[in-house]
């Protein structure tokens, strides 16, 4: 039950993240609560949704902010993958625009532990330019669409593991495997192990989804290339679960 005297009638998510489907779920419970959860479509086969689904880009920041006024939206979330730097920066944007009160739900970053060997940069770029230093043969895990900056390491061999298959550009000596997690840490260590993996790439993803590979990354004693998160925008705030937006609105768990 809501506390307050209007609950907040249309929420809309930004996202196909675990976290955004856990939190379309929490809300559906909550009678006289419509929830549209929007997704970018670049992802072929997204995890089941409760709730309405609308799928596709909106045109920027203004075509966002026509979309929040047109759908009479109560209540903006912004649950994207940490990286979505442009949809999340769009967001606020449009937030703004509309008065729509937002929020960004951001699980949290990871943090190295005693044995870990992580070398922290701020861009894919950065992250390329660093791993001729560290070894030869590569698992990268950074999403099938940032390939192109590592096109240029003709020396190096990549394992690159995705759900979708990665498009052009990308190192003239790559191997793709098409899967989708998450996984354990035996299966990771197994993957390690099995493609002589020496340096492992990554995105400060956060999450237990996919946190498996640095496990097994610091058991075998390899270094691992983390590219850090991009800042939010100036004014938004972040909580780090459905629990918290559900506080926002008033909302029992």
């Amino acid at each position: 039950m809501c506390p307050r005297p209007m609950c907040p009638r249309h929420i809309v998510i930004l996202g196909g993240t675990t976290e955004a489907r856990g939190l379309a779920a929490a809300l559906s419970t909550h009678p006289g609560v419509r929830v549209t959860t929007s997704l970018a479509g670049r992802v072929s086969r997204p995890g089941q949704v409760v709730g309405e689904v609308r799928i596709g880009g909106f045109g920027g920041a203004e075509g966002l902010a026509d979309w929040l006024r047109a759908e009479q939206v109560d209540f903006l979330v912004d649950a994207t993958h940490p990286f979505a730097e442009s949809i999340t920066e769009n967001a606020a944007r449009a937030a703004r625009a509309t008065g729509v009160p937002t929020v960004v739900l951001r699980r949290p970053g990871w943090h190295p532990g005693p044995g870990d060997r992580w070398h922290d940069v701020a861009s894919l770029d950065e992250a390329a330019a660093l791993l001729p230093r560290l070894g030869r043969r590569v698992f990268l895990t950074t999403g099938r669409l940032g390939l192109a900056a590592f096109a240029q390491l003709t020396g190096l061999h990549f394992v690159v593991r995705s759900v979708d298959p990665p498009e052009p550009p990308m190192p003239p000596h790559t191997e793709v495997l098409l899967a989708r997690g998450p996984f354990t840490v035996a299966e990771e260590s197994q993957l390690l192990r099995g493609h002589d993996i020496d340096v492992l790439v990554t995105k400060d993803s956060g999450g237990e989804a996919t946190s498996a590979k640095l496990t097994a990354a610091r058991q075998l004693a390899l270094p691992v290339v983390v590219v850090r998160r991009p800042p939010l925008p100036e004014g938004v705030d972040a909580v780090p679960d459905a629990a918290g937006v559900l506080e926002r609105l008033g909302l029992e768990p």
